[in-house]
């Protein structure tokens, strides 16, 4: 089944595309606010798309069912590495389905490098995930208090075409959901990597900001200006 969506359609053809992907329990009505807030009308015609993740139990929440683009298991250590487990089978179905929202706004006759793919939270882990592993250029990431998910995959996987995809990276220093670190530390792998990535630090907690929102409307002028 195709995603939910809820959609802000421009008065004219849509010329640019912008997929914001919300976070977990939320919904992508949440981010109308913000798409209204980013003020793009002087880009030409965008399109904003706001997806609704399937609903699934969430085994850190006690199997609480809610909106989810992936379980959170938790904070359980491997034997090889101490890195946290990961929900692969949930993180790679998702990623299929946010490639399928970008392929239908190529249908809808916009260019895979006028599309911007966003997210907040787990959104933002979807964001990397799936755009880095795009097979086509697109114009920018954009991935708000978040993290890189199958990090040490992400060198071997991610795509010729998006290796040098421009990417904005923001995350609060008091946020006790996702930890800082976690953010800091897929940034220092992109870098590593050579991605185009920026990094923007503000005083909240897993939220958003007005300062941020006025950066990441600078930055999507200059990604698909």
């Amino acid at each position: 089944m195709p995603l939910e969506t809820i959609e802000l359609h421009p008065a004219a053809p849509a010329r640019a595309s912008l997929i914001v992907l919300h976070g977990l329990g939320a919904d992508g009505a949440d981010f109308v606010p913000v798409c209204d807030a980013l003020a793009l009308d002087d880009l030409g015609p965008v399109r904003c798309i706001l997806p609704r993740a399937p609903v699934r139990p969430v085994t850190i929440n006690g199997g609480y069912r809610m909106r989810a683009w992936y379980d959170i298991l938790g904070g359980e250590i491997d034997a090889s590495g101490g890195r946290r487990h990961e929900d692969e089978a949930g993180l790679r179905q998702s990623m299929a389905e946010v490639h399928a929202l970008i392929d239908r706004e190529r249908e809808r006759g916009v260019s895979p490098g006028r599309i911007v793919l966003a997210g907040f939270s787990q959104g933002c882990a979807m964001t990397l995930l799936a755009g880095l592993r795009y097979p086509s250029r697109l114009a920018g990431l954009a991935g708000l208090s978040g993290y890189l998910p199958l990090a040490a995959r992400t060198a071997d996987e991610r795509h010729a075409a998006n290796h040098q995809v421009p990417i904005f990276l923001a995350h609060g220093t008091r946020d006790d959901v996702v930890a800082p670190e976690r953010g800091r530390a897929g940034h220092e792998v992109l870098a590593a990597l050579g991605c185009a990535v920026q990094w923007h630090e503000y005083p909240m907690g897993h939220e958003l900001c007005l300062e941020e929102v006025q950066a990441l409307s600078a930055w999507l002028r200059q990604a698909l200006g």
